[in-house]
């Protein structure tokens, strides 16, 4: 299914756009899946005079997850799932942290000082909550409410990128699948893809998978639903082939697991709240 809007790759966005922060892509809300972008654009409102930073700094990975936008739709179309997707950059307000993450909105961002976040006050961050996160939690909510109310529990799966090198540190993974307390999808996956023929597949790695109050914790891990965060390095789908190379296999895998009823439970499973 084709995406309800579409952005430009990079520049400002339409005055308008502050009032739409949030794409969603039309699926069946009982196909079990609910698919989420959490760093889908790397767009910064006008009114923000893209928070003192020249246009370069918004096509590195600290703008946006490089190729994770293309993935999630062509997951969605393959898979007929509904998905959500943000439409601003990270930048400007952090969808996957909790509230009260001091990194909710960066002031320093892998040695790029953000003009445009160094001073901001309480009342500015409640404002980008009002205008931008806000909208991205409802849309999700919606949409997992809508799964639920089928009678079926919908697997959540968000989709990230990681650098291929992180301060000096080559990372070796293709692929990484994290999680917190509940392992169940993201073992299913990692299962799937080694029987693929996956060899070096990142378990938490390269990042640990529980962060309080980030979108897995708040949307799935509350209500006891199966989940997994998929990290794919960037360089792998940083082109529209290589984007829809690496859906093409995760949808396939998905397809794969995604009859299991184990994944349709719900269960409530103890937090570890690792750090990132």
């Amino acid at each position: 299914m084709a995406p309800t809007s579409t952005l430009a790759s990079s520049g400002i966005l339409p005055a308008d756009i502050p009032s739409h922060p949030v794409e969603t892509i039309a699926g069946d809300p009982a196909c079990g899946v609910v698919l989420l972008c959490d760093h889908a654009s790397n767009e910064v409102p006008a009114d923000l005079d893209n928070l003192g930073l020249p246009p370069e700094q918004f096509e590195r990975h600290i703008g946006y997850d490089i190729g994770a936008t293309d993935v999630v739709r062509e997951l969605a179309r393959k898979l007929g799932a509904p998905a959500v997707l943000t439409r601003f950059s990270r930048l400007v307000i952090d969808p996957n942290r909790g509230r009260d993450d001091p990194t909710l909105v960066m002031r320093l961002s892998d040695g790029a000082v953000v003009p445009g976040n160094a001073r901001i006050d309480d009342d500015g961050i409640a404002e980008r909550i009002r205008r931008f996160y806000d909208p991205y939690d409802a849309h999700v909510t919606g949409m997992i409410e809508e799964a639920l109310a089928t009678g079926v529990a919908p697997v959540v799966v968000s989709v990230h990128s990681f650098t291929p090198v992180w301060r000096g540190w080559p990372r070796p993974w293709q692929v990484g699948l994290l999680w917190d307390g509940d392992d169940r999808m993201a073992m299913a996956l990692i299962d799937a893809l080694e029987r693929d023929g996956e060899r070096n597949v990142g378990r938490n790695e390269p990042y640990a998978g529980g962060l309080p109050g980030d979108t897995i914790d708040r949307h799935a891990t509350c209500r006891g639903l199966a989940n997994a965060l998929i990290e794919i390095r960037q360089d792998l789908i940083a082109t529209e082939s290589g984007a829809h190379d690496w859906a093409d296999r995760f949808a396939r895998l998905i397809k794969e697991v995604l009859p299991s009823p184990v994944l349709h439970e719900i269960r409530h499973f103890p937090q570890r709240f690792s750090a990132p």
